[in-house]
């Protein structure tokens, strides 16, 4: 066979050769998109991992989990009222507080009244002289009742039959959420005609005449200078019986007060436990992400390198016309 006959079959079999097995094309480099498009899914999940690390949040929006998303917006948002709550509690147990410290020293004054009767008593005392000591006590109970306010409220000191006025007392304690969604506020009550010393109307605790029968006294009112023993043993049973009265109050605004702490350190935990829950929801592992940021990182330079080797191997097929 001729030379360049031979040359051309030669150069026909190593077409066909190439053609069978490689299969290059300068049209389209299969290895090059292949490389490039695991290189963009690298990159883009190292833009994901890096908005964890700099948010601190897995899912920080809706699209990345919409259905953690909306529980998370939820119970914050939920969080945010207790929160008020907690801060209502904290008012109301300021309110409690001082109604409580008022009717303390209100029934040291009046056992010290009934501790002056029992004196006047006595056969042959000068009524005149301990009536001027229970004057300075009456007067000491009204300063105590008009002192015991708070933030503009006043439980020892009423005026009952004021146009709008309630007996009752509310205490947001707290925020609550149903199974099918709707919210409600729960609040702690507390009547404060049971608690007031001095009303308006004639009828708080240390005003009212009902212990003292006939009398027409009460204990900011009574007198001994002028009455009888009979008299002032019928005081004395009166303002005993306004002391128990006292005591009950008392008792009553001790068990309010305490009743309002409890819930606040509750409203507190649950505060905590929802935060807990919501992070357990949403926060990313910052670990983990750190960990996964580093491998990531690795697949991204090992992709360059692939995205460039097979650019490279279109520069190949030159040297085959050479």
């Amino acid at each position: 066979m001729p030379a360049p006959l031979s040359r051309i079959a030669g150069m026909s079999l190593l077409v066909s050769i190439l053609k069978g097995t490689l299969m290059s094309s300068i049209m389209t480099n299969t290895s090059a998109m292949t490389a490039l498009k695991t290189l963009q899914q690298t990159n883009s999940a190292i833009e994901t991992t890096q908005k964890r690390i700099s948010t601190g949040y897995a899912v920080s929006e809706a699209s990345d989990n919409a259905a953690y998303w909306s529980i998370a917006t939820t119970m914050r948002s939920d969080n945010a009222a207790l929160g008020t709550v907690q801060d209502a509690l904290g008012l109301g147990a300021a309110k409690v507080d001082v109604a409580y410290t008022g009717m303390n020293s209100a029934m040291e004054v009046v056992d010290e009244i009934k501790t002056k009767l029992v004196a006047a008593r006595e056969p042959g005392v000068d009524r005149s002289k301990i009536q001027s000591e229970i004057t300075e006590l009456q007067a000491q109970l009204t300063g105590i009742a008009t002192a015991a306010s708070f933030s503009g409220e006043n439980w020892l000191s009423i005026d009952s039959g004021a146009v709008g006025f309630s007996p009752t007392r509310s205490i947001v304690s707290s925020f609550n959420r149903a199974n099918d969604g709707s919210v409600s506020v729960s609040t702690i009550d507390i009547t404060i005609t049971n608690t007031a010393l001095f009303d308006v109307t004639g009828d708080g605790l240390l005003d009212d005449d009902t212990d003292f029968g006939a009398l027409a006294v009460s204990v900011s009112t009574l007198n001994v200078s002028a009455s009888t023993e009979a008299e002032i043993d019928t005081m004395i049973s009166g303002v005993d019986a306004a002391l128990q009265s006292m005591t009950t109050a008392a008792s009553d605004l001790g068990a309010s007060k305490k009743r309002v702490d409890m819930q606040n350190e509750f409203v507190g935990n649950l505060m905590d436990a929802i935060d807990r829950g919501v992070g357990k929801l949403v926060d990313a592992d910052m670990t983990e992400e750190s960990t996964r940021l580093s491998a990531l990182q690795v697949q991204q330079q090992l992709g360059v390198q692939a995205l460039s080797i097979a650019n490279a191997n279109s520069q190949t097929i030159l040297s085959l016309f050479r």
